[in-house]
């Protein structure tokens, strides 16, 4: 029996490449101070197989050069790749839809009273990931305002991987993956392909609600522009030291409006930590007025 020839088009495997011990620690620390990311001990395994690409595309047999090239500094693009390797992206259409509902029924009413029923609302979907989110977010704002014509609204969605970021702007999808977009909402707000693949695109009108940006959540300034009504920040702290988390905290508080709202993830809070944010359903939160709260 003759063994079979290699498969022509593609890479052979990278085989016996292992991550030492040493690199692993100098690898995990670089990614926690570029990103934030914690790659605790368990997790070595699965750093060594998400990178495995990397190395066998830029023709490396072993993780110490990969490394010794990472650490060295001046290659931004190799950063940047690493980084969409080791990025956690899952997401979905209206996933834990209770925010959504919490958004329209009572954070958008409440925002609308306090400016007489005119509003510019600017809502920051941050860790946007492949942009299930904020599609999702301009679907429930766009129906907000057909029962609030003062209602206008803007949608900045952002991430540090460059990958997920050209995925989102494309805004398509398996027709399996909006499966949680609401019939009436699916019919109204996606395009089937018309050769039949099992495709579905956002309309243009709801594509441009949204803008997209590379944005690392380490940097000191976000540079937003004007304070925000509600930041969805969701399944994102989890992966952050508890410092990373407090400094995170305080620059999302200060992009906020006095009455935004700041939305984390199922696990997620801010038990603990000394912000002026208060809880107003599970996982939401309402910036308070310290203005006000000191009189």
């Amino acid at each position: 029996m003759h063994p079979s020839p290699p498969d022509p088009g593609w890479l052979a495997p990278l085989t016996g490449a292992q991550i030492s011990d040493a690199d692993f620690a100098r690898l995990g620390a670089f990614i926690e101070s570029v990103c934030g990311i914690q790659v605790a001990a368990g997790k070595k395994i699965m750093l060594e197989g998400r990178l495995r690409r990397r190395l066998r595309q830029l023709g490396l047999d072993n993780f110490s050069d990969y490394t010794n090239r990472v650490l060295a500094g001046g290659d931004e693009a190799e950063v940047r790749l690493m980084i969409d390797e080791i990025s956690t992206n899952k997401t979905d259409f209206f996933r834990e839809s209770h925010h959504f509902d919490y958004l329209t029924t009572q954070a958008l009413p409440a925002l609308l009273r306090e400016s007489g029923g005119q509003r510019l609302v600017r809502i920051w979907s941050a860790a946007c990931s492949s942009g299930e989110e904020p599609f999702t977010l301009a679907m429930v704002l766009s129906e907000a305002a057909l029962v609030s014509p003062g209602l206008s609204f803007q949608i900045l969605a952002s991430d540090i991987s460059t990958e997920m970021l050209s995925r989102a702007r494309a805004a398509t999808y398996d027709a399996v993956t909006v499966e949680p977009v609401p019939l009436a909402l699916r019919q109204k707000y996606l395009l089937r392909r018309r050769d039949g693949t099992p495709q579905v695109r956002v309309v243009p009108t709801l594509r441009d609600r949204v803008r997209f940006r590379r944005l690392n959540l380490m940097d000191s300034d976000y540079a937003l522009g004007p304070p925000l009504e509600a930041i969805f920040c969701r399944n994102v702290f989890i992966y952050f030291s508890r410092r990373l988390q407090s400094e995170i905290l305080d620059r999302f508080v200060s992009n906020l409006v006095p009455g935004g709202y700041l939305f984390l993830g199922h696990s997620e809070s801010i038990n603990g930590f000394d912000v002026a944010l208060t809880q107003v359903a599970p996982t939401v939160y309402c910036k308070v007025d310290v203005k006000r709260r000191r009189k």
